[in-house]
Order: C-alpha cells, then structure tokens, then sequence
C-alpha cells in the first residue's frame, strides 16, 4: 500500500483524520474543562505536522493519477471537517474504480 501515490496517500488521510479527531475530542476538551494546555500543545503540533504531509500527499497524488482540480479542492476541504477522512476515504475509492 505504501509503494504508490495513491496508497500513501490514503495512510496520511486515515492517520490526518485520526489526529484531528484527537484534537477536538480529546486535547480540546483537556485544555478547556481540565485547564491543562499541555495536550493541545503536543497532539496540534502532531496534528499540524500530519496537515501538510496531507497536503504534499494530496498534490502528489493529484499529478500521478491526474485527477482535476475541483476533486483535489473537495478532498482538501474534506480534510478540514472533523470525520471528513471518511468522506475521503469514500471519494478515492471511487476514483480508484474508474
């Protein structure tokens, strides 16, 4: 899975997604009713990291498949809403049909 674009593209997105929902669901709500900013420290900076390998991916995976630019805008703001991995994970997965 990890020897093509489109593999690693889809362990990034996956592991991005993941990272995301720690944030939100478990970081955020640590920081705010625990009043402990530690775990957003940490788990954001992971999470960011994980953001632009996701967009490095999402590019390099736009050029070898060679898919339009108006899927790569939605898979992009798809990676902005938590969950949305899964919407991603769909989308490609149809695009791997055709």
């Amino acid at each position: 899975m990890l020897k093509t674009a489109f593999g690693r593209f889809r362990i990034i997105s996956i592991i991005e997604g993941l990272s995301y929902l720690l944030l939100v669901f478990v970081a955020m709500p640590i920081k705010y009713l625990g009043d402990n900013p530690y775990p957003v420290k940490v788990v954001g900076m992971g999470h960011g990291v994980l953001f632009i390998l996701f967009c490095f991916a999402l590019l390099h995976v736009m050029v070898k498949c060679k898919w339009n630019l108006g899927l790569s805008f939605k898979l992009f703001v798809y990676s902005l809403i938590p969950f949305g991995f899964i919407i991603i994970e769909k989308e490609i997965k149809k695009q791997a049909k055709d």
